[in-house]
């Protein structure tokens, strides 16, 4: 989590794109959906999810959007120069935005509090096994609690 009045910064990899958000963050997940497994290259992601209001962002990102098996369109939002990959929005849960942790100046300034799609993490792919774990997306009322 990241507390109230908290502020992290991040950006891309060639520092053409850069960010600040502020706290508190809604919730901190590693998902392992495959949408993330293909942008990422990876078995999971951990992303940081806030409001769109706690995102400033300098330079104009890229995007690609898709169809999410939420039923909305998925948005990633990524630099044109580099390739690294920002965050995410969508047009469901609509004023939510996940930041792809690795972007953060200091990525161990924040730590996952669950494990979303794991119904699709590959078997190679380790992650806490202490943490809740959910088959697709954490339902939110489990977000406000996670955050107490």
């Amino acid at each position: 989590m990241i507390e109230a009045g908290s502020i992290l910064e991040g950006g891309c990899l060639c520092g053409a794109i850069r960010y600040r958000l502020t706290g508190p963050s809604l919730f901190v997940s590693q998902c392992c959906c495959r949408d993330c497994q293909k942008a990422t290259g990876t078995g999971h992601t951990t992303i940081v999810g806030i409001d769109k209001s706690q995102l400033a962002i300098q330079g104009t990102p890229k995007t690609y959007t898709n169809h999410g098996d939420t039923g909305g369109d998925v948005t990633r939002h990524f630099c044109g120069e580099c390739g690294g990959r920002l965050y995410t929005s969508g047009t469901l849960p609509g004023e939510i935005i996940m930041v792809q942790a690795g972007s953060l100046d200091d990525p161990s300034a924040i730590s996952p509090q669950s494990v979303i799609y794991v119904k699709d993490a590959p078997v190679w792919d380790r992650f806490d096994p202490a943490l809740p774990q959910f088959e697709a997306m954490q339902p939110r009322h489990t977000h406000r609690e996670a955050a107490r």
